[in-house]
C-alpha cells in the first residue's frame, strides 16, 4: 500500500511504472516554468481550470474527475502522484479530486522545491498520453463546509476554527500576504473565535511536511487535540493553505473530524452582515 505521502526517491524510482501518473498543479495561468523543465511524465494543470467546475463556482463533479483523468490516461486504478508549484496547490488539488471520487491519490512531499533541491531529473519534454475510459466515482463532500454551517455554529463547544492565513492576514492588517497586491476581499480581519496557524508552521525549508511528531507538536500548541475537541474546521483565503493543514491532519495525523471552509475569508470577508474579529 503507497501511502498518501511519496518521497521523491520513491517517485524517481517509479517514473517509468506505467500505472503512475503524475500531476503537476500551478498557480499560474502561464506554462513558463513547467516548459523551462518539470518532472519527466508530469502533466500540467493550471488549478482553477481543472480543479473547479466549468461555469459554478464549485469543484469539478465526478463526471468533470473522469473526464480530465480520463484525457491523460488515468483510470480509477491509476495511482496519481501530485505536486504542487507553490506546495499548496498540491494538496488542493488531492483535496478536489478526493472530492471528485478518484480514491488512488498522493503527494509527493516538498513537490518541486524538495525534488529540485535534491537534484533531481527534470525534463522538458512534454508527455503525450492516450485517453482511457474512465467511470465515474462518487462524490465526496463530507470535507467541506459553507459559510452558513460556519456562522450558524460560531461558539459552539467541541468546534475548532483554525485560521492557516499569514500573521498580518489574521491579525486584520492585510487581506493578502505580504509581497502580494493587497486584495480578495471587502473587509480584513478573521472569523471570530478562529485561532491562528500560519500553515507554513507546518513545513520543512524544502516544502516538505514536518515529522508526524513535529506535526502534533505544532497541533497541540493550538489547541487542536482530538481528545478535547470534537471537530476542526480550517479556512484560509482561498482554501489552497487550508488543504495543507487538512492534509497533515487527515492524512498523516489521522484526525477523523476535519473539513474545510472553502469560501474562506474571500467570501466571509466579503458578505454583508457576517460578523468579523480583529
Amino acid at each position: 500500500m503507497v501511502k498518501t505521502l511519496v518521497s521523491g526517491k520513491w517517485l524517481e524510482a517509479h517514473l517509468n511504472d506505467p500505472d503512475i501518473r503524475i500531476l503537476e498543479v500551478s498557480s499560474e495561468l502561464d506554462d513558463k516554468t513547467y516548459r523551462e523543465g518539470h518532472i519527466p511524465g508530469a502533466v500540467r494543470w493550471f488549478w482553477k481550470e481543472k480543479c473547479w467546475h466549468a461555469s459554478d463556482r464549485q469543484f469539478i463533479t465526478p463526471q468533470e474527475t473522469a473526464e480530465h483523468l480520463g484525457q491523460i490516461g488515468v483510470s480509477p486504478s491509476t495511482q496519481l502522484v501530485i505536486y504542487g508549484d507553490p506546495v499548496q496547490y498540491g494538496t488542493y488539488a488531492y483535496w478536489a479530486l478526493t472530492m471528485g471520487g478518484h480514491s488512488h491519490l498522493h503527494l509527493l512531499d516538498g513537490s518541486r522545491k524538495k525534488w529540485i533541491k535534491e537534484g533531481r531529473p527534470l525534463t522538458r519534454n512534454i508527455p503525450r498520453f492516450d485517453p482511457v475510459k474512465y467511470k465515474p466515482g462518487k462524490a465526496d463532500l463530507s470535507m467541506r463546509l459553507g459559510r452558513d454551517d460556519v456562522r450558524a455554529k460560531l461558539g459552539k463547544a467541541g468546534r475548532m476554527l483554525i485560521d492557516a492565513r499569514s500573521p498580518e492576514e489574521y491579525s486584520g492588517q492585510r487581506v493578502m500576504e505580504i509581497g502580494k497586491f493587497d486584495h480578495g476581499a471587502e473587509r480584513t480581519g478573521r472569523i471570530p473565535g478562529a485561532v491562528h496557524l500560519f500553515f507554513k508552521e507546518l513545513l520543512n525549508d524544502d516544502d516538505s511536511y514536518k515529522s508526524p511528531q513535529e506535526l502534533q507538536a505544532v497541533f497541540d500548541s493550538v489547541g487542536a487535540n482530538p481528545k478535547k475537541i470534537d471537530e476542526i474546521v480550517v479556512y484560509c483565503r482561498l482554501s489552497h493553505r487550508a488543504t495543507f493543514l487538512w492534509v497533515g491532519l487527515t492524512q498523516i495525523l489521522g484526525y477523523k473530524n476535519v473539513k474545510i471552509y472553502d469560501g474562506s475569508w474571500t467570501e466571509w470577508g466579503s458578505i454583508v452582515g457576517f460578523p468579523i474579529e480583529r
